[in-house]
């Protein structure tokens, strides 16, 4: 009887857990930060990957991280490559699309912790209060990924982290 009941709680339970990972096979996180600054200034932070170390919240998790920008920065093309918690953070960021002091487009290529390809779009907006930086990320993965992003909570990790990325890149222009 105790075998059954325990059979019937787990298979519950690894119901429960399929179907909150279910929400998570596609993940949308939009953030928003005005900041006191030139449009140019505020754009050019974004576009130019020698800038991210400014502003990276990775960085500021993890100061011993390596990185490095291959391309012509601040082209589509550009890339910013990281490795860091000893070997266990590795991957890169690639600008894909430009508009002029309007829009940044980037794809990411996670190999670890674990295999993800997130997408970050930034648009700018002239606001009487300063530039509107708006970031929205993307990430779609498997029901797998989806199970282990809900265990570990991942989605209010990534929500923090974008947050203290915009928090750091106001910093960046207004200090």
């Amino acid at each position: 009887m105790i075998i059954v009941i325990i059979g019937i709680a787990l298979a519950a339970f690894i119901g429960f857990a399929l179907y909150s990972a279910s929400g998570l096979k596609f993940i949308q996180i939009v953030k928003t930060v005005t900041i006191k600054g030139s449009k140019e200034e505020v754009f050019g932070m974004v576009k130019n990957l020698n800038n991210f170390p400014k502003w990276s919240p990775f960085l500021a998790q993890d100061p011993a991280q390596k990185y490095e920008v291959t391309g012509i920065d601040g082209t589509v093309g550009a890339q910013y490559h990281w490795d860091g918690n000893n070997g266990k953070d590795l991957g890169y960021q690639e600008i894909v699309k430009i508009e002029d002091l309007k829009f940044v487009g980037m794809k990411c290529d996670i190999q670890k912790p674990f295999v993800a390809k997130p997408t970050f779009d930034y648009y700018f907006t002239e606001t009487p209060n300063g530039i509107e930086v708006k970031q929205d990320f993307k990430l779609t993965s498997g029901l797998g990924d989806a199970f282990f992003m809900w265990l570990f909570g991942a989605k209010g990790q990534m929500e923090k982290t974008n947050e203290q990325g915009l928090a750091l890149l106001k910093k960046a222009i207004e200090n």
